[in-house]
């Protein structure tokens, strides 16, 4: 059996396909897992990339001229790609605007195989199917014109809820995990993006709220908090955990159902205390679990002195890596789940 907390993991996986997946993580991980996801593949490995496209194609968006494109910069100033916005088309009315996301589709496949599996005993019993959605201003501020994004969040949170609906109508509420992917957000707070809401705060505590208390209660409820990853290391470099924590803090005290866990990340470079301190204020829930994403690819040493050091400022936590695998090569992935399991045994000791 698992020994609590065990390993969390946030979604993509390098790999070819679900099945591929769930065999590597269940078979590698299945004693420290409570959730599983697909691992993201297909048209879904690069996260929300497959939403431009969908966005870019609708009939009642264009491309926005008269705004600059976004400038998707590191850390350490390297352009990662540049993206132009996109507008309703004039005449269109955004409350009248219909999105279909492709998530339920894709969940509903996918579980397919993993019933397939866990039947056949290769996913062990009692371990939930999770699904990975992202929150609506994850598209909005990397894809959506500044001009349109107070227009765009209602619409796209409408098929994002539909979508939730159609995964929670298709698959046993027993064996669902739904987790809201949390990005942009995050570096909004850290004032990322050159035009951003001027109370984003607020608006951010009441999406993840809403987002939240939309899961129906009998289905697993947790939340990813990213600095993102597309050249699989984090966009913003942030000073100290303070940030999320306030995030974590400013949804949970509005959020009205029970939040089983929330997923924070660790560089791989801060194993020093002030980075973790600000978590001896977080608020989360008795009942919630908090995962720690401080393992990193082939660094036994540094996964260990970054446990050490949370260990100071909260005493019990499961592990997970900062972010998800999917962008990562693929060669890695078979030594992320061996540094996994290796520290989940360290935890259980």
């Amino acid at each position: 059996m698992a020994q609590h907390p065990g390993v969390h993991l946030i979604g993509s996986v390098a790999m070819p396909d679900a099945e591929a997946v769930f065999r590597a993580l269940a078979g590698g991980l299945g004693p420290w897992l409570t959730r599983i996801p697909d691992g993201e593949t297909g048209p879904r490995q690069y996260w929300i990339r497959w939403q431009r496209d969908m966005l870019q194609s609708h009939p009642d968006m264009e491309l926005d001229p008269t705004v600059p494109p976004l400038q998707f910069v590191q850390w350490d100033g390297k352009l990662v790609r540049s993206i132009p916005g996109l507008r309703f088309k004039p005449g269109v009315d955004p409350r009248k605007v219909v999105f279909e996301t492709g998530y339920a589709m894709a969940a509903v496949h996918s579980y397919a195989t993993f019933k397939r599996l866990r039947d056949a005993g290769a996913i062990p019993a009692g371990i939930r199917f999770q699904v990975s959605l992202p929150s609506p201003m994850g598209p909005g501020f990397l894809y959506i014109s500044p001009k349109a994004f107070a227009d765009f969040l209602p619409p796209y949170e409408t098929a994002m809820l539909k979508a939730l609906d159609g995964i929670a109508a298709a698959i046993p509420h027993a064996d669902l995990s739904i987790q809201w992917d949390v990005c942009q957000e995050v570096l909004a707070f850290e004032n990322y993006f050159p035009s951003q809401p001027a109370d984003i705060r607020p608006q951010v505590f009441a999406e993840l709220a809403r987002l939240g208390d939309a899961v129906p209660a009998d289905v697993e409820l947790g939340f990813h908090l990213c600095y993102g990853s597309p050249q699989d290391e984090h966009l913003v470099q942030p000073k100290d955990m303070g940030v999320m924590v306030e995030m974590s803090n400013g949804f949970l005290a509005r959020l009205r159902r029970r939040l089983d866990f929330l997923h924070l990340p660790v560089p791989r470079n801060r194993t020093d205390d002030a980075y973790y301190a600000p978590l001896r204020g977080l608020k989360l829930p008795a009942e919630a679990t908090l995962y720690l994403g401080l393992i990193h690819h082939n660094d036994a040493a540094g996964d260990q002195a970054r446990m050490a050091a949370a260990h100071k400022a909260v005493p019990r936590f499961g592990i997970a890596s900062e972010c998800g695998w999917g962008r990562t090569d693929p060669a890695r992935v078979p030594g992320l789940i061996a540094a996994h399991a290796a520290a989940a045994k360290t935890l259980a000791a």
